[in-house]
């Protein structure tokens, strides 16, 4: 059997930023099953939940398998349970203010100023609720990572397909980083460096209401992103986003107003700068850093001790320091052009080297040098001088 042959995102020229959203009470005020489809089963919400929960809780069961066990047997006889008509319940979703036009405005942002915009949901609800709902339909996410079931050839819900909880939300994390998005790829296990990391954590925002979304908000804010804990705006209900932000899950708060000029649109924008500004220097480093094992490639291990004995010269600053490295800089048994030229001018600029250029190993060192020097430049002049001058014209 061969191995499937994986869709991955490779990596851009433009700095990426990957915004992960819960979705129930993060872009919607209430859970998504409980608007329509609890009621349409006949039951009260908060009595399903406790149902729900108590069938978890006497069975050692995961609490998301629960709710999908239930939904399965109490939509018999009621509701077709079909993905149709799970996108049928979630178009019925009530969204927060502003969310409708949130993305694709957030992404214009992104690209106005050189940094392109991700959005992902990353949710312990029904990813078939979810794509029914009006943003997933135009286009809204890159990917939803939601609890979901295998459809029947009935097209039934039979069985779970993905379960999303607490803590396996962050391996899709680890996947947004990488690139591997599909939840069977084994890639996300392999090594990427640094440089090659498609969404580095630092650039990855987290928005979530509860304690479900503390193990991705920990695993974020840990390597240097931004986690932003919401409330709804019209209870002004804190006392989350203040549990939250005590005990370090969070680094922000704000209702969950994604209308433009709120606060929540301002702080993303301002990730957003940030961001922009911080993988300019990122984008540096690295720069540097692949032209120094370019250069640790070409050259060899002596052209490296060599250049290290040069400037650790060049930066003693005191005169111990500076015998001890002239006395490693005298076993070095060839010295090219250019190094004799470094070597002079810090004899020239360094007040340390200058001063003790009389004392006989410095200066014997130094004598070397010009010998080995067919035509000497200016700094190589000056050592020359100075040494004539204090040893009265003899070597």
């Amino acid at each position: 059997m061969s191995a499937k042959e994986y869709t991955r995102k490779p990596k851009e020229q433009k700095p990426v930023i990957a915004i992960c959203y819960d979705f129930d009470k993060t872009l919607s005020p209430t859970d998504m099953q409980a608007q329509g489809y609890i009621q349409d089963v006949g039951y009260d919400v908060s009595r399903f939940w406790t149902i729900s929960n108590g069938l978890a809780e006497n069975n050692d069961m995961d609490q998301n398998l629960a709710y999908m066990y239930m939904m399965v047997q109490e939509a018999e006889g009621n509701v077709l349970f079909t993905k149709r008509t799970l996108e049928e319940y979630g178009a019925r979703v009530v969204l927060f203010p502003g969310v409708e036009h949130w993305f694709e405005r957030i992404r214009a942002y992104g690209e106005q100023h050189g940094v392109i915009v991700e959005h992902y949901i990353i949710s312990s609800g029904l990813k078939e609720m979810i794509e029914g709902t009006s943003v997933a339909r135009a286009g809204a996410f890159e990917k939803i990572y939601a609890s979901s079931f295998y459809f029947n050839q009935k097209g039934v819900a039979a069985w779970p397909a993905q379960v999303v909880n607490y803590t396996n939300k962050t391996q899709f994390l680890f996947r947004i980083e990488k690139g591997v998005l599909d939840i069977n790829d084994p890639g996300v296990n392999d090594y990427f460096a640094p440089e090659e990391i498609r969404v580095p954590f630092r650039n990855m925002v987290y928005i979530g209401d509860s304690d479900t979304d503390i193990p991705c908000m920990k695993l974020v804010n840990a390597n240097g992103g931004h986690s932003i804990g919401v409330y709804d705006a019209n209870t002004r209900e804190k006392s989350k986003v203040y549990k939250m932000m005590r005990d370090h899950r969070i680094k922000y708060f704000a209702p969950a107003d994604y209308t433009e000029g709120s606060e929540l649109d301002l702080l993303v924008k301002a990730i957003i700068d940030r961001t922009a500004t911080n993988e300019a220097l990122e984008s540096v480093s690295y720069r540097h850093k692949a032209e120094t094992e370019k250069a640790d490639r070409e050259g060899s291990e002596e052209d490296r001790r060599k250049a290290d004995l040069i400037n650790a010269l060049e930066n003693s600053s005191s005169f111990a320091n500076t015998h001890a490295v002239m006395k490693r800089l005298r076993d070095v048994e060839a010295w090219r052009p250019e190094e004799r030229a470094q070597l002079f001018a810090i004899a020239m600029r360094n007040s340390q080297v200058k001063y003790i250029l009389k004392d006989a190993d410095v200066a014997a060192f130094y004598w070397r040098l010009l010998r080995e020097t067919a035509a000497p430049e200016a700094d190589a002049q000056g050592v020359k001088d100075i040494l004539e001058d204090q040893a009265g014209g003899g070597r």
